[in-house]
């Protein structure tokens, strides 16, 4: 029996479709794990000897396995160790909350290097002109992590472009999951290679929204 062949523009609005899923990976990660990294940058600088030494555990955990693995944890677990019944569409609910994770632990690490590599006697100084804590973060302190943080931010966060690819693993319909269907039930692998250049078009746009934001902040120098 012949399968009829689909156009090459059914096939791209095919991939348009799971690229969206794809970007909405991206985006749910970024919008949570930006600010949760942050906080767990200061659980892992606490002077709270327990809190510090767990979030230092959950982070070492964390990086230290793969995000494939946390994945399957975290869209298995629930089943298989409380017997729940998770719905339908619980892989969407799971990758975000893996991805999330994952990522915070990484952006911590990030922000931590930033914060801690700024001189002691920036403020000791700070300190003297009777300013806080949150007065020297913010006035003072901020806008040089920010600096210091940019290039290796930019790397995490195209790597995480092209780390959505993994929610297919447990039938999240992202780019490449739509791309193994032309492969696996009409014989085109053609489409497979078709999904690099949705990567690439927005691996390089993110490149050069980094570059820009990079020149932007040359003038202060650290």
């Amino acid at each position: 029996m012949l399968i009829e062949q689909p156009t090459f523009w059914e096939i791209t609005a095919y991939l348009l479709e799971g690229f969206w899923a794809t970007v909405k990976i991206f985006g749910m990660t970024l919008l949570t794990a930006l600010p949760l990294g942050l906080i767990i940058a200061f659980g892992s600088m606490s002077k709270f000897s327990p809190l510090k030494w767990f979030v230092k555990g959950l982070v070492w955990i964390i990086r230290g396995t793969p995000l494939m693995l946390q994945l399957i944890v975290i869209y298995y677990g629930p089943g298989i160790l409380f017997d729940v019944q998770v719905g339908s569409t619980y892989h969407e609910t799971a990758t975000y909350i893996t991805f999330t994770i994952n990522y915070a632990c990484y952006f911590s690490e990030i922000y931590r290097g930033g914060i801690e590599g700024i001189p002691r006697g920036q403020y000791e100084a700070c300190q003297v002109l009777g300013m806080n804590k949150i007065q020297t973060f913010f006035r003072v302190v901020l806008m040089q992590v920010v600096k210091r943080i940019i290039p290796p931010m930019s790397n995490e966060i195209i790597t995480l472009v092209k780390d959505t690819a993994i929610a297919r693993i447990i039938g999240y319909y992202e780019i490449i999951h739509n791309a193994q269907y032309y492969a696996k039930n009409v014989g085109l692998i053609w489409p497979l290679f078709y999904t690099g250049a949705f990567y690439l078009v927005f691996c390089g746009l993110l490149t050069i929204l980094f570059s820009r934001i990079e020149k932007k902040l040359s003038y202060y120098k650290v």
